[in-house]
């Protein structure tokens, strides 16, 4: 039992899955899986920045303006490789308010406006981390980067999850895939993301990353899209 913030959690061990030495963990570092994988990441991320964003930044700007005072965009803390803390970028999607660092956003969260509940529905809210990922602070595919707040309750409740942090952070994840994203902060989904994470760690490798990024393509179009029908 631990105690964090004056409540009193009950933590499991879990192990970490997967039997293959993650190329990206300690002693098992693959020069050419990095070149490959930034390779990609800077491919990939000037397409986004050039292809989608220089046309659909403006409008989505407009809205957000429209819709609500404040900024474009939204500037958080979270956690990268190594630990390392990052600033993250993606468009506002709630009212300026100053909980945004500290309570993760609920599904029917009150602070959300009109604009921001689309953005949030169809992953657009995510599209300014194309930029992070040019920079260097992330990638296409590892594990969604978690604001500090979180990270350090998460720390409590679930033993090895820095674990995750030998990569860096992604746009989508394995967890994601999967089905584990959003705010839920409950005790199973917090494990069950421990674990796809860790499975990614330990497997991380072109392919994977290709399966990733392919299962994440395929979900978009079949999900998101629907809801605008």
């Amino acid at each position: 039992m631990l105690k964090a913030d004056n409540i009193t959690y009950r933590t499991l061990e879990l192990p970490i899955p997967g039997d293959v030495k993650s190329p990206l963990a300690p002693g098992g570092l693959k020069r050419s899986y990095l070149l490959t994988k930034r390779g990609g990441d800077l491919a990939g991320g000037i397409l986004v920045i050039t292809g989608i964003l220089s046309w659909l930044l403006p409008v989505i700007a407009v809205l957000i303006k429209l819709d609500s005072r404040g900024p474009v965009f939204f500037l958080q803390k979270r956690v990268g490789r190594g630990g390392k803390v990052f600033t993250c970028y993606k468009f506002r999607t709630m009212v300026v308010n100053p909980y945004a660092d500290e309570r993760p956003c609920a599904e029917n969260d009150e602070r959300i406006t009109r604009i921001g509940r689309f953005l949030r529905t169809t992953h657009l809210d995510e599209l300014p981390q194309f930029f992070n990922v040019v920079w260097g602070s992330m990638s296409l595919v590892g594990p969604r980067p978690y604001m500090l707040t979180d990270d350090q309750r998460i720390g409590v409740l679930v033993p090895g999850h820095s674990f995750r942090n030998y990569v860096k952070p992604g746009i989508t994840g394995l967890s994601q895939v999967k089905g584990y994203h959003g705010g839920d902060m409950d005790l199973k989904t917090l494990f069950s993301r421990y674990q796809w994470d860790a499975f990614y760690v330990r497997n991380a490798c072109s392919s994977l990353d290709f399966l990733i990024i392919s299962s994440t393509t395929r979900l978009f179009f079949t999900q998101k899209i629907g809801l605008w029908r």
